[in-house]
Protein backbone atom coordinates (compact mmCIF):
# COMPACT_ATOMS: atom_id res chain seq x y z
CA UNK A 1 0.00 0.00 0.00
CA UNK A 2 1.01 3.64 -0.18
CA UNK A 3 -0.85 5.07 2.82
CA UNK A 4 -0.40 4.39 6.52
CA UNK A 5 -3.45 4.79 8.77
CA UNK A 6 -3.15 4.41 12.54
CA UNK A 7 -6.32 3.55 14.46
CA UNK A 8 -6.41 4.44 18.14
CA UNK A 9 -8.26 2.11 20.50
CA UNK A 10 -11.33 3.36 22.32
CA UNK A 11 -13.55 1.89 25.02
CA UNK A 12 -16.72 2.79 23.10
CA UNK A 13 -17.82 1.61 19.67
CA UNK A 14 -16.29 1.83 17.15
CA UNK A 15 -13.42 0.40 19.17
CA UNK A 16 -10.79 1.67 16.74
CA UNK A 17 -10.91 5.19 15.33
CA UNK A 18 -8.59 6.46 12.56
CA UNK A 19 -6.33 9.11 14.06
CA UNK A 20 -3.18 9.41 11.93
CA UNK A 21 -2.95 9.29 8.13
CA UNK A 22 0.35 9.28 6.28
CA UNK A 23 -0.04 9.33 2.49
CA UNK A 24 3.20 8.01 0.98
CA UNK A 25 2.11 8.32 -2.64
CA UNK A 26 3.98 11.61 -3.06
CA UNK A 27 7.24 9.83 -2.17
CA UNK A 28 6.68 7.26 -4.93
CA UNK A 29 7.11 4.25 -2.64
CA UNK A 30 5.11 1.21 -1.55
CA UNK A 31 5.02 0.35 2.16
CA UNK A 32 6.15 -3.23 2.87
CA UNK A 33 6.21 -3.27 6.69
CA UNK A 34 5.46 -1.08 9.71
CA UNK A 35 7.23 -1.33 13.09
CA UNK A 36 6.24 1.07 15.89
CA UNK A 37 8.82 1.84 18.58
CA UNK A 38 10.59 4.67 20.40
CA UNK A 39 13.65 5.06 18.17
CA UNK A 40 15.01 8.23 19.79
CA UNK A 41 14.30 7.55 23.47
CA UNK A 42 11.90 10.45 24.07
CA UNK A 43 9.09 8.15 25.33
CA UNK A 44 6.98 9.05 22.30
CA UNK A 45 5.91 6.30 19.91
CA UNK A 46 7.64 6.60 16.53
CA UNK A 47 6.96 4.49 13.45
CA UNK A 48 9.52 2.78 11.21
CA UNK A 49 8.40 2.03 7.66
CA UNK A 50 10.20 -0.17 5.16
CA UNK A 51 9.36 0.74 1.60
CA UNK A 52 10.33 -0.22 -1.91
CA UNK A 53 10.51 2.23 -4.76
CA UNK A 54 7.93 1.53 -7.42
CA UNK A 55 10.59 1.48 -10.14
CA UNK A 56 13.00 -0.81 -8.23
CA UNK A 57 12.99 -4.54 -7.59
CA UNK A 58 12.18 -6.11 -4.26
CA UNK A 59 15.81 -6.43 -3.25
CA UNK A 60 16.22 -2.82 -2.12
CA UNK A 61 14.23 -1.52 0.82
CA UNK A 62 14.38 2.09 1.97
CA UNK A 63 13.59 2.85 5.60
CA UNK A 64 11.79 5.91 6.94
CA UNK A 65 11.39 6.73 10.63
CA UNK A 66 8.50 9.07 11.37
CA UNK A 67 9.00 10.80 14.71
CA UNK A 68 6.02 10.74 17.04
CA UNK A 69 4.86 13.77 18.97
CA UNK A 70 1.70 14.01 21.09
CA UNK A 71 0.20 10.84 19.58
CA UNK A 72 0.54 12.01 16.01
CA UNK A 73 2.96 11.79 13.08
CA UNK A 74 3.90 14.40 10.52
CA UNK A 75 4.89 13.62 6.94
CA UNK A 76 7.61 16.29 7.13
CA UNK A 77 9.01 15.21 10.50
CA UNK A 78 10.88 12.09 9.43
CA UNK A 79 14.34 10.65 8.89
CA UNK A 80 15.24 8.64 5.80
CA UNK A 81 18.05 6.18 6.50
CA UNK A 82 21.07 6.67 4.24
CA UNK A 83 21.43 2.93 3.55
CA UNK A 84 19.01 0.52 1.93
CA UNK A 85 18.33 -3.01 3.19
CA UNK A 86 18.32 -6.26 1.21
CA UNK A 87 15.51 -7.64 3.38
CA UNK A 88 13.15 -6.34 6.05
CA UNK A 89 15.18 -5.46 9.17
CA UNK A 90 14.80 -6.90 12.66
CA UNK A 91 14.02 -4.35 15.35
CA UNK A 92 15.93 -5.32 18.51
CA UNK A 93 17.84 -3.79 21.42
CA UNK A 94 21.42 -4.56 20.45
CA UNK A 95 23.19 -2.43 23.07
CA UNK A 96 20.77 -2.84 25.99
CA UNK A 97 19.84 0.84 26.38
CA UNK A 98 16.12 0.11 25.87
CA UNK A 99 16.02 2.21 22.71
CA UNK A 100 15.21 -0.09 19.75
CA UNK A 101 17.97 -0.63 17.18
CA UNK A 102 17.62 -1.78 13.56
CA UNK A 103 19.46 -4.95 12.48
CA UNK A 104 19.86 -6.14 8.90
CA UNK A 105 22.06 -6.55 5.85
CA UNK A 106 22.48 -3.32 3.91
CA UNK A 107 23.19 -3.05 0.20
CA UNK A 108 26.75 -1.77 0.80
CA UNK A 109 27.94 -4.70 2.96
CA UNK A 110 27.58 -8.47 3.03
CA UNK A 111 27.69 -8.57 6.84
CA UNK A 112 24.78 -7.51 9.03
CA UNK A 113 24.80 -3.91 10.21
CA UNK A 114 23.12 -2.36 13.23
CA UNK A 115 21.61 1.11 13.32
CA UNK A 116 21.79 2.22 16.95
CA UNK A 117 18.60 3.93 18.11
CA UNK A 118 18.98 7.39 19.58
CA UNK A 119 21.99 8.74 17.69
CA UNK A 120 21.18 6.71 14.52
CA UNK A 121 24.79 5.64 13.93
CA UNK A 122 25.75 2.57 11.86
CA UNK A 123 28.00 -0.18 13.21
CA UNK A 124 29.05 -3.67 12.17
CA UNK A 125 26.79 -6.01 14.13
CA UNK A 126 28.32 -9.50 14.25
CA UNK A 127 31.51 -11.14 13.07
CA UNK A 128 29.74 -13.71 10.96
CA UNK A 129 30.60 -15.11 7.55
CA UNK A 130 27.10 -16.47 7.06
CA UNK A 131 24.82 -15.14 4.37
CA UNK A 132 21.36 -14.20 5.68
CA UNK A 133 18.41 -16.15 4.34
CA UNK A 134 15.65 -14.19 2.57
CA UNK A 135 12.91 -13.97 3.78
CA UNK A 136 14.56 -14.18 7.18
CA UNK A 137 12.88 -14.98 10.49
CA UNK A 138 15.52 -13.66 12.89
CA UNK A 139 14.43 -13.29 16.49
CA UNK A 140 15.56 -11.39 19.58
CA UNK A 141 14.51 -13.63 22.47
CA UNK A 142 16.00 -15.41 25.48
CA UNK A 143 16.79 -18.99 24.45
CA UNK A 144 19.05 -20.16 27.32
CA UNK A 145 16.94 -19.20 30.36
CA UNK A 146 19.08 -16.34 31.67
CA UNK A 147 16.36 -13.69 31.10
CA UNK A 148 18.61 -11.82 28.66
CA UNK A 149 17.53 -11.78 25.03
CA UNK A 150 19.74 -13.73 22.63
CA UNK A 151 19.89 -13.35 18.86
CA UNK A 152 18.56 -16.08 16.58
CA UNK A 153 19.48 -15.89 12.88
CA UNK A 154 18.24 -17.72 9.80
CA UNK A 155 21.18 -18.06 7.43
CA UNK A 156 21.75 -19.57 4.03
CA UNK A 157 25.07 -21.14 2.94
CA UNK A 158 23.55 -21.43 -0.55
CA UNK A 159 20.23 -20.56 -2.14
CA UNK A 160 18.77 -24.01 -1.38
CA UNK A 161 19.67 -24.67 2.25
CA UNK A 162 18.59 -22.90 5.42
CA UNK A 163 20.55 -22.97 8.65
CA UNK A 164 19.84 -21.59 12.11
CA UNK A 165 22.35 -19.83 14.33
CA UNK A 166 21.96 -18.82 17.97
CA UNK A 167 24.10 -15.95 19.22
CA UNK A 168 23.95 -16.02 23.01
CA UNK A 169 24.09 -12.75 24.91
CA UNK A 170 26.89 -13.08 27.44
CA UNK A 171 27.42 -9.95 29.55
CA UNK A 172 25.96 -7.83 26.75
CA UNK A 173 28.16 -9.39 24.06
CA UNK A 174 26.73 -11.71 21.40
CA UNK A 175 28.73 -14.88 20.75
CA UNK A 176 27.76 -17.85 18.62
CA UNK A 177 26.58 -20.90 20.56
CA UNK A 178 27.75 -24.14 18.98
CA UNK A 179 27.43 -25.03 15.32
CA UNK A 180 24.73 -23.86 12.95
CA UNK A 181 21.66 -26.08 13.06
CA UNK A 182 20.47 -27.60 9.80
CA UNK A 183 16.81 -27.67 8.80
CA UNK A 184 15.07 -31.07 9.22
CA UNK A 185 16.27 -33.60 6.66
CA UNK A 186 14.23 -34.10 3.51
CA UNK A 187 12.61 -30.68 3.73
CA UNK A 188 12.12 -28.75 0.48
CA UNK A 189 10.29 -25.60 1.66
CA UNK A 190 11.13 -23.89 4.96
CA UNK A 191 8.73 -21.43 6.58
CA UNK A 192 9.29 -18.73 9.19
CA UNK A 193 10.71 -19.76 12.55
CA UNK A 194 8.62 -18.77 15.57
CA UNK A 195 9.24 -19.12 19.29
CA UNK A 196 6.86 -20.18 22.04
CA UNK A 197 6.98 -22.04 25.33
CA UNK A 198 5.26 -24.95 23.62
CA UNK A 199 5.39 -27.48 26.45
CA UNK A 200 5.04 -25.08 29.38
CA UNK A 201 8.48 -25.72 30.88
CA UNK A 202 9.57 -22.07 31.11
CA UNK A 203 11.92 -22.23 28.10
CA UNK A 204 11.11 -21.03 24.58
CA UNK A 205 11.03 -23.66 21.86
CA UNK A 206 11.75 -23.10 18.17
CA UNK A 207 8.80 -24.05 15.93
CA UNK A 208 9.35 -24.46 12.20
CA UNK A 209 6.62 -25.01 9.58
CA UNK A 210 7.96 -26.92 6.56
CA UNK A 211 6.96 -28.78 3.41
CA UNK A 212 8.61 -32.00 2.33
CA UNK A 213 8.00 -31.26 -1.36
CA UNK A 214 8.02 -28.06 -3.40
CA UNK A 215 4.23 -27.91 -3.84
CA UNK A 216 3.50 -28.52 -0.12
CA UNK A 217 1.52 -31.72 -0.65
CA UNK A 218 3.19 -32.99 2.54
CA UNK A 219 3.44 -30.37 5.28
CA UNK A 220 4.69 -30.60 8.87
CA UNK A 221 5.64 -28.53 11.91
CA UNK A 222 8.86 -29.39 13.73
CA UNK A 223 10.16 -28.34 17.14
CA UNK A 224 13.64 -27.95 18.58
CA UNK A 225 15.38 -25.82 21.19
CA UNK A 226 18.84 -24.73 22.28
CA UNK A 227 20.75 -27.80 23.45
CA UNK A 228 18.52 -30.24 21.54
CA UNK A 229 20.14 -31.67 18.40
CA UNK A 230 17.07 -33.25 16.86
CA UNK A 231 13.85 -31.99 15.28
CA UNK A 232 10.65 -33.36 16.81
CA UNK A 233 7.48 -33.36 14.66
CA UNK A 234 4.54 -31.77 16.50
CA UNK A 235 2.10 -31.78 13.56
CA UNK A 236 2.08 -34.07 10.53
CA UNK A 237 -1.64 -34.83 10.18
CA UNK A 238 -3.09 -32.39 7.64
CA UNK A 239 -5.89 -34.58 6.30
CA UNK A 240 -9.51 -33.74 7.08
CA UNK A 241 -11.82 -36.55 5.93
CA UNK A 242 -11.05 -36.84 2.19
CA UNK A 243 -9.28 -33.50 1.82
CA UNK A 244 -5.54 -33.04 2.19
CA UNK A 245 -4.42 -29.57 3.26
CA UNK A 246 -0.96 -28.03 3.25
CA UNK A 247 0.94 -24.80 3.75
CA UNK A 248 1.03 -22.17 1.02
CA UNK A 249 4.59 -21.92 -0.37
CA UNK A 250 6.16 -18.46 -0.61
CA UNK A 251 6.77 -17.20 -4.14
CA UNK A 252 9.65 -14.75 -4.30
CA UNK A 253 8.82 -13.75 -7.85
CA UNK A 254 9.68 -10.16 -8.70
CA UNK A 255 7.68 -10.16 -11.91
CA UNK A 256 4.47 -11.17 -10.12
CA UNK A 257 2.08 -8.40 -9.12
CA UNK A 258 0.48 -10.60 -6.47
CA UNK A 259 1.79 -10.27 -2.92
CA UNK A 260 3.11 -13.53 -1.49
CA UNK A 261 3.28 -14.22 2.24
CA UNK A 262 5.90 -16.51 3.84
CA UNK A 263 4.65 -19.61 5.69
CA UNK A 264 4.09 -18.21 9.17
CA UNK A 265 2.57 -19.48 12.40
CA UNK A 266 1.06 -16.81 14.64
CA UNK A 267 1.18 -17.82 18.28
CA UNK A 268 -1.39 -17.17 21.03
CA UNK A 269 -3.11 -19.07 23.83
CA UNK A 270 -6.74 -18.87 22.72
CA UNK A 271 -8.10 -21.19 25.45
CA UNK A 272 -5.84 -19.94 28.28
CA UNK A 273 -4.71 -23.43 29.25
CA UNK A 274 -1.08 -22.31 29.53
CA UNK A 275 -0.01 -24.00 26.28
CA UNK A 276 0.30 -21.64 23.28
CA UNK A 277 -1.82 -22.43 20.22
CA UNK A 278 -1.25 -21.14 16.68
CA UNK A 279 -2.99 -19.84 13.58
CA UNK A 280 -1.87 -20.98 10.14
CA UNK A 281 -2.96 -20.51 6.54
CA UNK A 282 -3.53 -23.81 4.72
CA UNK A 283 -4.65 -24.55 1.18
CA UNK A 284 -6.54 -27.46 -0.25
CA UNK A 285 -3.86 -29.42 -2.13
CA UNK A 286 -6.34 -30.67 -4.73
CA UNK A 287 -8.26 -27.40 -5.15
CA UNK A 288 -7.72 -23.67 -4.88
CA UNK A 289 -9.38 -22.98 -1.53
CA UNK A 290 -7.16 -21.28 1.05
CA UNK A 291 -8.27 -20.81 4.67
CA UNK A 292 -7.08 -19.90 8.14
CA UNK A 293 -7.05 -22.71 10.70
CA UNK A 294 -6.57 -22.80 14.44
CA UNK A 295 -3.93 -25.26 15.62
CA UNK A 296 -4.66 -26.31 19.17
CA UNK A 297 -1.87 -27.34 21.51
CA UNK A 298 -2.99 -30.72 22.93
CA UNK A 299 -1.31 -33.60 24.82
CA UNK A 300 0.78 -35.80 22.53
CA UNK A 301 -0.92 -39.03 21.44
CA UNK A 302 1.77 -40.59 19.25
CA UNK A 303 5.32 -41.79 19.72
CA UNK A 304 7.06 -39.16 17.54
CA UNK A 305 6.26 -36.23 19.86
CA UNK A 306 6.49 -38.16 23.12
CA UNK A 307 9.61 -36.33 24.31
CA UNK A 308 7.85 -32.92 24.30
CA UNK A 309 4.53 -34.33 25.60
CA UNK A 310 2.54 -31.87 23.46
CA UNK A 311 1.51 -31.56 19.81
CA UNK A 312 -0.64 -29.44 17.52
CA UNK A 313 -4.05 -30.59 16.37
CA UNK A 314 -5.86 -28.77 13.58
CA UNK A 315 -9.29 -27.47 14.57
CA UNK A 316 -11.10 -28.29 11.32
CA UNK A 317 -14.65 -27.41 12.36
CA UNK A 318 -14.61 -23.71 13.23
CA UNK A 319 -17.52 -22.54 11.10
CA UNK A 320 -16.89 -18.78 11.29
CA UNK A 321 -13.22 -19.21 10.39
CA UNK A 322 -14.11 -21.62 7.58
CA UNK A 323 -16.42 -19.05 6.00
CA UNK A 324 -13.51 -16.71 5.24
CA UNK A 325 -12.26 -17.78 1.83
CA UNK A 326 -8.88 -16.87 0.31
CA UNK A 327 -7.34 -16.01 3.70
CA UNK A 328 -3.71 -14.90 3.50
CA UNK A 329 -2.81 -13.90 7.09
CA UNK A 330 -4.39 -14.77 10.44
CA UNK A 331 -3.26 -13.56 13.84
CA UNK A 332 -4.41 -13.10 17.43
CA UNK A 333 -5.43 -9.76 18.94
CA UNK A 334 -7.15 -8.78 22.18
CA UNK A 335 -9.81 -6.52 20.65
CA UNK A 336 -11.88 -5.95 23.79
CA UNK A 337 -8.88 -5.60 26.15
CA UNK A 338 -10.28 -8.37 28.34
CA UNK A 339 -7.30 -10.73 28.23
CA UNK A 340 -9.05 -13.11 25.81
CA UNK A 341 -7.36 -13.35 22.41
CA UNK A 342 -9.63 -12.78 19.43
CA UNK A 343 -8.69 -13.48 15.81
CA UNK A 344 -8.01 -11.12 12.90
CA UNK A 345 -7.96 -12.57 9.39
CA UNK A 346 -6.82 -10.85 6.21
CA UNK A 347 -8.32 -12.24 3.02
CA UNK A 348 -8.10 -11.42 -0.67
CA UNK A 349 -10.71 -9.01 -1.96
CA UNK A 350 -12.21 -8.77 -5.43
CA UNK A 351 -8.89 -8.05 -7.13
CA UNK A 352 -5.40 -9.40 -6.44
CA UNK A 353 -4.32 -6.17 -4.73
CA UNK A 354 -7.41 -5.70 -2.56
CA UNK A 355 -7.65 -7.19 0.91
CA UNK A 356 -10.44 -7.42 3.46
CA UNK A 357 -9.99 -7.54 7.25
CA UNK A 358 -12.23 -9.84 9.30
CA UNK A 359 -12.37 -10.00 13.09
CA UNK A 360 -13.67 -12.99 15.06
CA UNK A 361 -14.60 -12.68 18.72
CA UNK A 362 -13.32 -15.47 20.93
CA UNK A 363 -16.38 -16.92 22.66
CA UNK A 364 -14.40 -19.58 24.48
CA UNK A 365 -16.27 -20.18 27.74
CA UNK A 366 -14.22 -21.84 30.43
CA UNK A 367 -13.19 -20.99 33.94
CA UNK A 368 -9.61 -20.46 32.80
CA UNK A 369 -7.41 -17.63 34.01
CA UNK A 370 -4.67 -15.46 32.52
CA UNK A 371 -2.17 -12.75 33.30
CA UNK A 372 -1.43 -10.04 30.75
CA UNK A 373 2.04 -8.48 30.96
CA UNK A 374 3.55 -5.55 29.09
CA UNK A 375 7.09 -4.32 29.74
CA UNK A 376 7.74 -0.68 28.88
CA UNK A 377 11.07 1.00 28.25
CA UNK A 378 11.08 3.15 31.39
CA UNK A 379 12.84 5.93 29.52
CA UNK A 380 12.68 9.47 30.72
CA UNK A 381 11.87 12.31 28.46
CA UNK A 382 13.10 15.62 29.91
CA UNK A 383 14.96 13.91 32.79
CA UNK A 384 11.87 12.92 34.75
CA UNK A 385 10.94 16.09 36.61
CA UNK A 386 9.39 15.89 40.10
CA UNK A 387 10.43 12.24 40.42
CA UNK A 388 7.64 11.09 38.08
CA UNK A 389 8.09 7.44 37.19
CA UNK A 390 8.70 7.26 33.45
CA UNK A 391 6.45 4.96 31.49
CA UNK A 392 7.97 4.80 28.03
CA UNK A 393 6.59 2.57 25.30
CA UNK A 394 6.64 -1.15 24.53
CA UNK A 395 9.97 -2.72 23.94
CA UNK A 396 11.61 -5.60 22.01
CA UNK A 397 13.54 -8.12 24.09
CA UNK A 398 12.01 -8.45 27.59
CA UNK A 399 11.38 -12.00 28.78
CA UNK A 400 8.55 -12.96 31.12
CA UNK A 401 8.14 -16.18 33.09
CA UNK A 402 5.78 -17.31 35.82
CA UNK A 403 5.63 -20.26 38.21
CA UNK A 404 2.48 -21.25 40.03
CA UNK A 405 0.68 -24.32 41.34
CA UNK A 406 -2.12 -25.75 39.21
CA UNK A 407 -5.49 -27.04 40.41
CA UNK A 408 -3.99 -30.50 41.03
CA UNK A 409 -1.13 -29.17 43.14
CA UNK A 410 1.58 -29.58 40.48
CA UNK A 411 4.11 -26.86 39.67
CA UNK A 412 3.24 -25.03 36.45
CA UNK A 413 5.50 -22.77 34.39
CA UNK A 414 4.94 -20.51 31.44
CA UNK A 415 7.10 -17.99 29.61
CA UNK A 416 7.12 -15.66 26.63
CA UNK A 417 9.35 -13.11 24.94
CA UNK A 418 8.02 -9.66 24.10
CA UNK A 419 8.20 -8.39 20.50
CA UNK A 420 10.88 -10.90 19.51
CA UNK A 421 10.27 -10.63 15.74
CA UNK A 422 9.31 -7.68 13.58
CA UNK A 423 9.73 -8.63 9.91
CA UNK A 424 7.58 -10.37 7.29
CA UNK A 425 4.19 -10.06 8.99
CA UNK A 426 5.34 -11.36 12.38
CA UNK A 427 2.37 -9.33 13.73
CA UNK A 428 3.35 -9.81 17.36
CA UNK A 429 1.41 -8.08 20.09
CA UNK A 430 3.13 -5.49 22.31
CA UNK A 431 2.00 -7.49 25.35
CA UNK A 432 1.94 -11.15 26.35
CA UNK A 433 -1.20 -12.95 27.49
CA UNK A 434 -0.08 -15.96 29.52
CA UNK A 435 -2.74 -18.59 30.15
CA UNK A 436 -2.88 -20.08 33.65
CA UNK A 437 -5.36 -22.89 33.06
CA UNK A 438 -8.08 -23.51 35.61
CA UNK A 439 -5.98 -22.53 38.58
CA UNK A 440 -7.44 -19.48 40.34
CA UNK A 441 -4.46 -19.37 42.71
CA UNK A 442 -2.24 -16.33 42.98
CA UNK A 443 0.82 -16.47 40.75
CA UNK A 444 3.58 -17.53 43.11
CA UNK A 445 6.37 -15.88 41.13
CA UNK A 446 6.47 -13.67 38.05
CA UNK A 447 9.93 -12.88 36.67
CA UNK A 448 10.76 -10.17 34.14
CA UNK A 449 14.18 -9.73 32.52
CA UNK A 450 15.41 -7.09 30.06
CA UNK A 451 18.48 -6.87 27.77
CA UNK A 452 21.69 -5.54 29.27
CA UNK A 453 24.55 -3.50 27.77
CA UNK A 454 28.07 -4.62 26.97
CA UNK A 455 30.14 -5.41 30.04
CA UNK A 456 27.28 -5.57 32.54
CA UNK A 457 27.65 -8.89 34.32
CA UNK A 458 24.59 -8.90 36.58
CA UNK A 459 21.33 -10.02 35.00
CA UNK A 460 18.61 -7.37 34.84
CA UNK A 461 15.80 -9.42 36.31
CA UNK A 462 13.12 -8.76 38.90
CA UNK A 463 10.61 -10.99 40.64
CA UNK A 464 7.09 -10.19 41.79
CA UNK A 465 5.08 -12.51 44.02
CA UNK A 466 1.39 -13.15 44.64
CA UNK A 467 0.07 -11.68 41.39
CA UNK A 468 -3.72 -11.81 41.10
CA UNK A 469 -4.96 -13.86 38.11
CA UNK A 470 -7.00 -12.13 35.36
CA UNK A 471 -5.00 -8.94 35.83
CA UNK A 472 -2.87 -6.78 33.59
CA UNK A 473 0.63 -6.02 34.80
CA UNK A 474 2.52 -3.04 33.41
CA UNK A 475 6.22 -3.29 34.28
CA UNK A 476 8.32 -0.11 34.28
CA UNK A 477 12.01 -1.12 34.50
CA UNK A 478 13.46 2.13 35.83
CA UNK A 479 16.31 2.58 36.62
CA UNK A 480 17.33 -0.10 34.12
CA UNK A 481 20.33 -1.35 36.10
CA UNK A 482 18.58 -1.44 39.51
CA UNK A 483 15.93 -4.17 39.18
CA UNK A 484 14.81 -3.94 42.80
CA UNK A 485 13.63 -0.36 42.10
CA UNK A 486 11.46 -1.37 39.14
CA UNK A 487 7.78 -0.73 39.56
CA UNK A 488 4.79 -2.72 38.38
CA UNK A 489 1.26 -1.41 38.03
CA UNK A 490 -1.50 -3.98 38.40
CA UNK A 491 -4.84 -3.39 36.69
CA UNK A 492 -7.89 -5.51 37.37
CA UNK A 493 -11.07 -5.57 35.34
CA UNK A 494 -13.85 -6.81 37.60
CA UNK A 495 -15.83 -9.48 35.80
CA UNK A 496 -19.60 -9.98 35.86
CA UNK A 497 -19.10 -12.51 38.65
CA UNK A 498 -18.10 -9.66 40.99
CA UNK A 499 -21.33 -7.82 40.15
CA UNK A 500 -23.41 -10.98 40.61
CA UNK A 501 -21.70 -11.65 43.95
CA UNK A 502 -22.47 -8.10 45.11
CA UNK A 503 -26.12 -8.46 44.05
CA UNK A 504 -26.36 -11.82 45.84
CA UNK A 505 -24.78 -10.35 48.98
CA UNK A 506 -27.15 -7.36 48.99
CA UNK A 507 -30.08 -9.73 48.36
CA UNK A 508 -29.11 -11.92 51.33
CA UNK A 509 -28.72 -8.83 53.55
CA UNK A 510 -32.15 -7.51 52.50
CA UNK A 511 -33.68 -10.95 53.14
CA UNK A 512 -32.13 -11.18 56.63
CA UNK A 513 -33.23 -7.61 57.43
CA UNK A 514 -36.77 -8.47 56.31
CA UNK A 515 -36.84 -11.54 58.60
CA UNK A 516 -35.47 -9.48 61.52
CA UNK A 517 -38.10 -6.81 60.83
CA UNK A 518 -40.93 -9.37 60.73
CA UNK A 519 -39.76 -11.04 63.96
CA UNK A 520 -39.35 -7.64 65.61
CA UNK A 521 -42.87 -6.64 64.53
CA UNK A 522 -44.34 -9.92 65.87
CA UNK A 523 -42.76 -9.35 69.29
CA UNK A 524 -44.54 -6.01 69.74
Amino acid sequence: GNELIIFLADQKEPYFKPRVKLPMKSLGVTITSVVPGDYDGDSQMDVLLTTQAQNHGRDELSVFIFWGHNQTLDLNHKTTLNKTFLDEPLVMDFNGDLIPDVFGVTSDSSKPQILIGGNLSWHAALETQSKMYIPHSHAFIDLNNDFTADLFLTTSPNSQNVQFETWVNKDGNFSKAGKSKEAPSGVQVVGQSVFADFDGDGQSEHLLPVCEDTTCQKSAIYLTKLGLDQWIPVLQEFRNKDTLWGFVPYKNDESSTEISFPITLHIGDYNMDGYPDALAILKNTSGSNQQAFLLENVPCNNISCKSVRRMFKVFWELSDLNQIKDAVVATFFDIYEDGILDIIVLSKGYSSKDFAIHTLKNNFEADAYFVKVIVLSGLCSNDCPRKITPFGVNQPGPYIMYTTVDANGYLKNGSAGQLSQSAHFALQLPYNVLGLGRSANFLDHLYVGIPRPLGEKSVRKQEWTAIIPNSQLIVIPYPHNVPRSWSAKLYLTPSNIVLLTAIALIGVCVFILAIIGILHWQEK
